[in-house]
């Protein structure tokens, strides 16, 4: 007998690579572009607070509920989607999505009822279903990665989760199908995981003005550009997000850090800034894509800040080998169903016109 026969052992999420020095980084979905003007300013006005001392908020504890940032969001998300009757208590915010997505597990799924989600998807599905002991069942995609919408109506289940735009895919259902999902789980919380929504989709929001079962989850790691802050929000009825402060406020009563309350409330602030550079990204995918089809690429129609393609002719292994040895860094899983594809995050204009360039050659 061993303490290691005591430990809970998982296979844990694998990130994307993050290489150092000089290198396209088209693997891990991150956004192109500076955050917010107002971000840079509010740093640069903590910065002040703490060198003046008598000012410094780092000495105290933050505040548990994050009223600054859960405002915030109340009034700009609140304009935006009236229909969901937004209010304090029906937002959630935690250090990432996959804070808030993990904590979701371990609050609504609790049964012996399997799970479902698709079986490709955020692979981080399956490792929290494992490491919270939750039972799960995965759903397989059409061959074209759409959902087969039979697979979450009326079957047994403990609960649903479904990213939409899909990971890796970047395929994007409509919000009728998910409404049709939730209205046939009534017993059932059903997570629509829209951490890509802000790359023109229409989100599910207002449905939590309808129905009590939805929980709605984005991150500010993609469209806001912080992925290196880790901000994630969950909307839903108020009853649901009680739930979810339950467990985790007796997890850790501070769900996140004084500084990322401030920062996260400048980004939610800037709309117009948000906008600009969201519209930017959308415009360099869509010439991406013409440019990978003109090179033989099939894909589907991308509704995220990246592109899940796959070559024609040339196997995605080698294409991926080749692209780093000219340090352009894209993403490949060897897994089935997905081994002939490549995820390609979208960067800047100049990025993709290098990325296409590297292409052509390997492509010769």
């Amino acid at each position: 007998m061993s303490w290691e026969d005591n430990v809970r052992r998982v296979t844990p999420y694998t990130a994307g690579e993050q290489p150092v020095g000089k290198v396209i980084k088209l693997n891990t979905n991150e956004f192109p572009y500076a955050p917010s003007p107002m971000v840079a300013s509010r740093i640069y006005d903590l910065a002040q607070d703490e060198l003046d001392g008598s000012s410094s908020m780092l000495r105290k504890y933050p505040d548990m509920d994050a009223t600054k940032l859960v405002n915030a969001i109340v009034s700009v998300y609140g304009d935006m989607y009236p229909e969901a009757g937004l209010n304090f208590d029906r937002v959630f915010v935690g250090v990432g999505s996959d804070d808030v997505l993990s904590t979701a597990f371990m609050t609504y799924f609790d049964s012996d009822k399997s799970v479902l989600f698709p079986d490709i998807t955020y692979s981080f599905y399956d490792v929290w279903a494992e490491l919270h002991r939750v039972p799960y069942k995965t759903q397989p995609l059409r061959d074209d990665f759409t959902i087969d919408i039979n697979d979450y109506l009326y079957k047994e289940n403990g609960g649903i989760i479904i990213p939409n735009p899909n990971a890796p895919t970047g395929i994007y259902e409509d919000p009728s199908i998910f409404e049709e999902i939730i209205n046939a789980n009534p017993d059932s919380v059903v997570i629509v995981d829209e951490a890509y929504i802000d790359f023109g989709g229409k989100s599910v929001l207002p449905l939590i003005g309808k129905y009590d079962n939805l929980l709605v989850v984005q991150t500010f790691s993609k469209s806001r550009a912080l992925a290196g802050l880790r901000i994630g929000v969950a909307f839903g009825n108020e009853k649901l997000i009680n739930y979810l402060k339950d467990v985790k406020f007796s997890i850790n009563s501070y769900t996140m850090n004084y500084p990322a309350i401030e920062i996260a409330t400048a980004s939610v602030l800037d709309v117009d800034y948000w906008k600009e550079t969201v519209d930017k990204l959308i415009k360099t995918r869509e010439w991406t894509k013409d440019k990978l089809s003109e090179l033989d690429f099939k894909f589907g129609d991308s509704m995220a800040n990246f592109i899940f393609a796959a070559h024609k002719k040339k196997p995605a292994g080698e294409i991926f080998a080749r692209l780093k040895e000219k340090n352009i860094y894209v993403r490949h899983w060897n897994k089935p169903r997905i081994d002939n594809y490549l995820r390609i995050s979208i960067g800047t204009d100049e990025e993709m016109k290098e990325l296409v360039y590297a292409l052509e050659e390997i492509l010769k």
